[in-house]
């Protein structure tokens, strides 16, 4: 097969779906290292990254096949998007949370109180601990995205808003009430928390 020329990522793609493997080969070449990085950010693990690479790539050949991708100019983007959807599935799936670190520098965690850390105090911890992951996999989906990126993949919000496509203010806005609604969960779930560490 005739070897593709450095073409841009729309008329590579029309040379895919026309047959030509070499064009699909080119656009993996080009953008692999890019969206590795963004899944690696997030499952923090290579080995995991390189398996969901591949799984974002089957995605996108399947999308293209069945004649169903339609945002002509916005190859990458909509790749990064299908990457990082799948990096936070995994991560849902795995039901690993961040060190939620607040503006203040309080840890989500630890404003849980507890007297001492006797045998059963440990426990409730635990159980409290897992019961909070609940109540984080209850925040609206774009809430729930913003957090996770900010506490566990640690982007800033110049790179959250970037990442989904909003502005600063946006991914901030999501985030206030992302902590707001935590609150309001742990309140109706009789959680204990600290009111300085939870107000919104």
């Amino acid at each position: 097969m005739k070897k593709v020329e450095l073409r841009d990522d729309a008329t590579l793609l029309n040379l895919y779906k026309n047959g030509n493997e070499e064009a699909f080969v080119q656009l993996v070449t080009r953008h692999k290292s890019r969206i590795y990085t963004t899944i690696y950010l997030i499952v923090k693990d290579r080995y995991i990254a390189e398996d969901l690479l591949q799984e974002t790539f089957i995605k996108v050949v399947d999308v293209v096949k069945q004649n169903r991708y339609n945002e002509e100019g916005k190859f990458l983007p909509w790749v990064l998007r299908i990457a990082h959807n799948m990096a936070i599935d995994y991560f849902r799936k795995e039901k690993r949370y961040p060190s939620i670190v607040l503006e203040d520098g309080s840890n989500l965690w630890d404003g849980i109180g507890f007297d001492e850390d006797s045998a059963e105090d440990l426990h409730i911890k635990r159980d409290t601990k897992n019961h909070l992951r609940q109540l984080i996999n209850r925040l609206p989906e774009a809430q729930r995205e913003v957090l996770i990126l900010r506490h566990f993949v640690g982007m800033s919000f110049q790179e959250i808003a970037e990442e989904t496509g909003v502005s600063i203010n946006t991914a901030l806005g999501r985030m206030r009430y992302a902590l707001i609604n935590l609150r309001k969960y742990m309140q109706q779930n009789s959680i204990r928390y600290d009111q300085n560490i939870y107000s919104g």
